[in-house]
């Protein structure tokens, strides 16, 4: 099964998956919309910086469901 095909499954029958990669999505969008703005603020880089890490581990955490969906185990 390719990475797109197991994307596809997680999507459909995993609520964890759709929720972090919505979230993930949201976290990007964010991310651009601010990085539009400079100068920046103190806040706006604060907030940058937090987006990012949110993003990150929205994106390991899907990482590790598709890692678990690869070796057969239902995550």
């Amino acid at each position: 099964m390719t990475q797109e095909n197991l994307i596809e499954r997680l999507m459909a029958e995993n609520e964890e998956f759709r929720r972090l990669r919505s979230e993930h999505q949201d976290y990007e969008r964010e991310l651009d919309a601010r990085k539009v703005n400079s100068p920046l603020s103190a806040d706006q880089h604060w907030r940058i910086s937090e987006l990012k890490k949110l993003k990150l581990m929205a994106k390991d955490r899907m990482e590790a469901i598709l890692r678990t969906s690869r070796s057969g185990v239902t995550a």
